[in-house]
C-alpha cells in the first residue's frame, strides 16, 4: 500500500512539473527572434526588393496594420496566458497546430510520420546496448585485473572517447563509398531504398539492415562504456559485501553467491537507465539522424529549432516532457521489481 501511494504521488507530481516545463519553453518562444511573424515579414521584404525600383527601402511597403494582421493570424495578439491556455487545451498541447514550415500539416501528423523511424532505431539501439554491455560488464567483473579486462577497457574507452559526429562521418566515409568504391558496402543515407515497396520480405529485411547498421552502431557506442563500467563496478561492489562472505561461510558456492545474490543487487544502478527508454524511443538522436539523413524525430526537432517552427518545437517538447517524467516513475518501478525489499518513505 505504501508503494502504491508513492507511485500515485509521483504520477500526480508529473502534472505541475509538466506545466512548469512547457510554460517556461512557451515563454522562451515568445522572445526568441526570427519567429513566424518575422519570417513572413522577411519573405515580404524579399518580394518587395525584387519588384521595387533600385534604391528604395523595401521595409516601407510593410505597414503596421500588416504586422498586426500577421500577429493575429499566428495568435500572437492575445495575452500570454491566453496563448498558453489555447496551446494547452484548445490545441491539445499543440498537436493540432499547423506547422509554420511544412504547409498543410499539423504537429501531430509530423510526429506520427517521423516517430516510427526513431522508434525502430531506439528499440534496436537500446536492446543491443543492454544485451552487450551487461554480459560484458559481468565478464569484466569476474575477470577483474586480467588481460581480458584490460584489453576490453581500452577498446570500450576508445570507442566512448570518439564523438558521435566524428564516428558517424568516419564510418560514412569508410564504408559508404565516399573514399573508395571498393568499400561501398552500406547506403550513404536514408532509412530505406526508393524501391523498398517492390522488394520481397527478405529483401526488405536486408535493405533495412543495411540502412540501419552504421547509425545503430553509433547509437550503441554512445552509451557503451557507461553501461559496461557501471555493471562491472556495481557487481564488484556487491561481491565485496559482507552478505556474500556470509553465503560463502555457510557453505554456498561462489557461483550461487554471485548469481543468486550479488547479480540481482548489482542490477539496481542499471535500472536507472530503464526510464530513459521512453524518451530515447521518441527523441532519437539529432546528430546521428542528421549525419545519415534519417527522417526521424531527432532531425525533425533540429529542423523545428533552426526553422523557428515553434508549433512543432512545442509539440515535441510536450511529448518528450511527458515521456521523460513517466520514465522516472518507470525507473522507480524497476527498482521494486529488482529488489522487493525497497521501501519508499513519505517525505
Amino acid at each position: 500500500m505504501q508503494r502504491f501511494d508513492y507511485f500515485i504521488r509521483r504520477l500526480l507530481l508529473t502534472i505541475p512539473t509538466f506545466l512548469g516545463i512547457t510554460l517556461i519553453c512557451f515563454a522562451i518562444t515568445q522572445f526568441v527572434p526570427g519567429g513566424p511573424v518575422e519570417q513572413a515579414i522577411l519573405r515580404m521584404r524579399g518580394i518587395g526588393t525584387a519588384e521595387s525600383p533600385r534604391g528604395t527601402d523595401p521595409s516601407r511597403t510593410l505597414t503596421q496594420e500588416y504586422r498586426e494582421h500577421l500577429e493575429k493570424h499566428f495568435g500572437f495578439d492575445k495575452p500570454f496566458h491566453v496563448q498558453y491556455w489555447r496551446w494547452l487545451v484548445t490545441d491539445r498541447v499543440g498537436m493540432l497546430r499547423d506547422s509554420f514550415k511544412y504547409p498543410n500539416k499539423n504537429t501531430w501528423q509530423l510526429i506520427c510520420s517521423r516517430f516510427p523511424v526513431s522508434l525502430t532505431f531506439g528499440i534496436t539501439g537500446f536492446l543491443l546496448s543492454y544485451l552487450v554491455c551487461i554480459p560484458l560488464g559481468i565478464g569484466k567483473a569476474l575477470r577483474h585485473g586480467s588481460a581480458f579486462d584490460f584489453v576490453s577497457s581500452v577498446v570500450v574507452f576508445i570507442g566512448y572517447s570518439i564523438p558521435a559526429v566524428a564516428l558517424g562521418m568516419v564510418l560514412k566515409m569508410l564504408f559508404c563509398g565516399t573514399v573508395d568504391e571498393f568499400w561501398d558496402i552500406f547506403p550513404v543515407a536514408g532509412f530505406q531504398s526508393d524501391n523498398f515497396a517492390e522488394l520481397s520480405f527478405f529483401g526488405q529485411v536486408g535493405d533495412r539492415f543495411m540502412h540501419m547498421f552504421l547509425p545503430v552502431l553509433c547509437y550503441v557506442i554512445g552509451s557503451f562504456a557507461i553501461l559496461t563500467m557501471l555493471m562491472k563496478n556495481s557487481l564488484l561492489d556487491q561481491i565485496g559485501r559482507d552478505y556474500i562472505r556470509t553465503v560463502l561461510a555457510r557453505g554456498g558456492t561462489a557461483s550461487h553467491a554471485i548469481w543468486r545474490h550479488a547479480f540481482r543487487n548489482a542490477l539496481i544502478p542499471i535500472a536507472t537507465g530503464f526510464g530513459r527508454i521512453l524518451t530515447l524511443l521518441f527523441a532519437g538522436s539529432v546528430i546521428i539522424e542528421q549525419i545519415f539523413e534519417i527522417p526521424g524525430m531527432g532531425r525533425l526537432s533540429l529542423e523545428a529549432v533552426v526553422g523557428r517552427d515553434f508549433a512543432v518545437f512545442m509539440g515535441i517538447v510536450a511529448v518528450q516532457s511527458i515521456l521523460g517524467l513517466l520514465g522516472y516513475v518507470l525507473s522507480d518501478f524497476a527498482y521494486v521489481l529488482i529488489d522487493p525489499r525497497i521501501h519508499f518513505e513519505k517525505t
